[in-house]
């Protein structure tokens, strides 16, 4: 009964733990940094939309909550000296699932914008979907 009400505890914190692994990439989310900055408004025209994948994080914080979860999980499997070796193995196995599952939580659709302004320059912004691309009218590019 101990064993899988501390198995239980370890897989809700790495879930929790990679729920805080998300980041806003959105045109609409500034960090603290870019807030109360001057911003430059260059006007152009969008010639293209492509819809790309941007990838996932890569942070030790996914690995190390999945190889906790396995070393917990594996050491409740077996006994004595095999519960070493079931824990060595959980946190192994655990540790490359916590990084897939931190890479594969935080991964996000977006779409590359290209721009031409008004004085010919082209550029090409990528950033994930969000609600300003429901309307093409509403559709905003930062970069």
């Amino acid at each position: 009964m101990r064993k899988s009400v501390l198995l239980v505890a370890s897989f809700t914190a790495m879930a929790l733990t990679l729920g805080g692994c998300t980041s806003s990439l959105t045109g609409d989310s500034y960090s603290r940094d870019e807030a109360r900055q001057v911003q430059t408004v260059r006007l152009g025209t969008i010639e293209s939309l492509r819809p790309v994948k941007i990838e996932g994080t890569k942070t030790p914080i996914g690995a190390g909550a999945g190889a906790i979860v396995g070393g917990v999980g594996g050491s409740a499997i077996g006994g004595g000296r095999g519960s070493i070796v079931t824990a060595v193995i959980g946190a192994v196995a655990g540790g490359l699932l916590g990084s897939a599952a931190e890479g594969g939580l935080t991964r996000a659709q977006g779409v590359e914008i290209t721009v031409r302004e008004d004085d010919g320059q082209r550029h090409q912004p990528r950033q994930s979907l969000s609600r300003a691309f429901a309307h093409k009218a509403d559709l905003q590019a930062a970069y």
